[in-house]
């Protein structure tokens, strides 16, 4: 059941986010280059209540680490730490050279978060230590679209233009799993993971969503599920807290819920 509709300034919205801590907040931003704000436990919302401004290209994703501070990347190679009430960027993180796509936040240390790249690389940043990544993590041969963290903070998933999934793990710096299929030559849009870890999720530009096992060789095994329905590129994707359903969301207009 829809329970609100915000009117925006822009309809070129390619990111939004929504406060789960205090469950108060939506974000979003796109072609504008703002980070839109909204607070959702009015009665009618019809304004935000602040529009954070700072980035020079088009805002691709917005990820909030709690109800006050939001981190957004852009098409200006840049990620931005914002504090929300005072409306103010406080921190900038500039190490990528190409368009940021991506940014994820650690479920376990909100210190730290990863980001994905038009240049073909994902960079872990430290908010406590802006100046430089702590690692970057090569392997793609094409643009990173999507990343998650694995559950327990300990590994991350990237999809990729290149028409792979990749696993990292962040104690050995390195990637651990590559999934790709000879019949699947489409890009990557978006990837989670069950709540378990066992299982990443990932949504593609040929309409459908494909389910891997991270337990199997990626590159010789086969996808468990595909979840097809849609009838246009699987746009985004994202599993439930409780890791019961997944939801996938299409340039059809559709949202499907897979349980």
């Amino acid at each position: 059941m829809k329970s609100h509709s915000i009117p925006l300034r822009s309809s070129w919205v390619m990111t939004c986010a929504f406060e789960q801590r205090r469950n108060e907040l939506v974000a979003c931003g796109g072609l504008d280059n703002l980070c839109s704000i909204y607070k959702v436990t009015e009665a009618q919302v019809t304004r935000a209540i602040c529009e954070l401004a700072g980035h020079d290209g088009y805002l691709s994703c917005c990820r909030f680490v709690d109800e006050s501070l939001i981190i957004t990347t852009s098409g200006d190679s840049m990620c931005i730490l914002w504090d929300i009430e005072r409306n103010e960027s406080i921190m900038q993180f500039t190490d990528h050279t190409g368009d940021v796509m991506s940014v994820a936040v650690n479920p376990q240390s909100q210190k730290t978060f990863i980001t994905g790249s038009c240049d073909s690389t994902a960079k872990l940043w430290d908010c406590r230590a802006p100046g430089h990544p702590m690692m970057t993590f090569t392997g793609h041969d094409s643009d990173i679209n999507a990343i998650a963290y694995f559950p327990d903070g300990r590994g991350f998933g990237t999809g990729s233009d290149d028409s792979t999934c990749q696993l990292f793990d962040l104690r050995c710096w390195m990637c651990l799993n590559k999934f790709k299929s000879e019949k699947i030559l489409c890009g990557i849009t978006s990837v989670d993971f069950s709540r378990s870890g066992r299982i990443l999720f990932a949504g593609y530009d040929d309409f459908n969503s494909y389910c891997w096992d991270v337990t199997c060789d990626g590159m010789t095994s086969h996808p468990l599920w595909v979840l097809s329905g849609h009838d246009n590129r699987v746009s985004c994707l994202g599993v439930c807290p409780t890791g019961e359903c997944l939801c996938t969301g299409s340039w059809d207009t559709l949202l499907k819920v897979w349980a």
